[in-house]
């Protein structure tokens, strides 16, 4: 009786430990299925974001590339819509308009903000009778002596500074024949304003050199 007892008790015991086991599976089994299902749709979620960010950037890109615009012109600013051969044109007409023509076009440098034309007497049967023609930007400014000289010449220029050359005569000397030398003077613009660096030799003179 006992021993049939013993072995009832055992029986459901062994029931009871497998059950636990059973049910102990089965959770795992459920927490794995809802953490590989939470898995999953965090890398969806993710990578729609991550998609969702890189669309972004390039429409952002191709927009800039868009409106991204460069400069071609050739011609400085200030020189506007006429144009480097615009401004030196307008440089001749008021060369002549002052009764002069102009000698070396090539020396007019419209690419600078002083720029300089020399010219001679228009109707000169000798050649000589000089002034040199001053220009900011295009527009005449003045001449660099209120009396022509018999020669000048372009020593050297930059974008605010020209270097003339003039020819000294002696008294008596032929108009030719200078034995005087040469004497350079050099303009500079400051503030919209020429000025000469250097003493310019008188127009004439009974004693001493001259610039004719």
């Amino acid at each position: 009786m006992r021993r049939c007892l013993w072995l009832a008790i055992s029986g459901l015991l062994a029931m009871s430990v497998t059950g636990c086991g059973s049910s102990a599976t089965q959770t795992v089994t459920g927490a794995s299925a809802s953490l590989s299902s939470s898995t999953a749709t965090s890398t969806s979620q993710t990578t729609s974001t991550t998609s969702a960010s890189v669309s972004s950037a390039t429409a952002t890109q191709t927009a800039s590339a868009t409106t991204t615009t460069t400069r071609t012109a050739s011609a400085p600013a200030f020189l506007g819509h006429e144009g480097a051969s615009g401004v030196l044109a307008n440089a001749i007409t008021a060369v002549h308009e002052r009764g002069y023509t102009p000698d070396d076009t090539s020396q007019f440098h419209s690419g600078q903000t002083l720029a300089v034309l020399v010219g001679t007497r228009t109707g000169s049967a000798d050649g000589y009778g000089q002034q040199a023609f001053f220009f900011v930007g295009g527009r005449y400014i003045g001449t660099d002596t209120k009396e022509p000289s018999a020669t000048v010449k372009v020593l050297s220029q930059g974008d605010t500074e020209v270097t003339l050359s003039y020819s000294l005569y002696r008294p008596h000397d032929p108009l030719g024949s200078p034995s005087g030398g040469q004497a350079s003077v050099r303009f500079q613009l400051n503030n919209g304003k020429l000025t000469p660096l250097g003493t310019i030799p008188p127009a004439s003179s009974s004693s001493g050199l001259s610039r004719n």
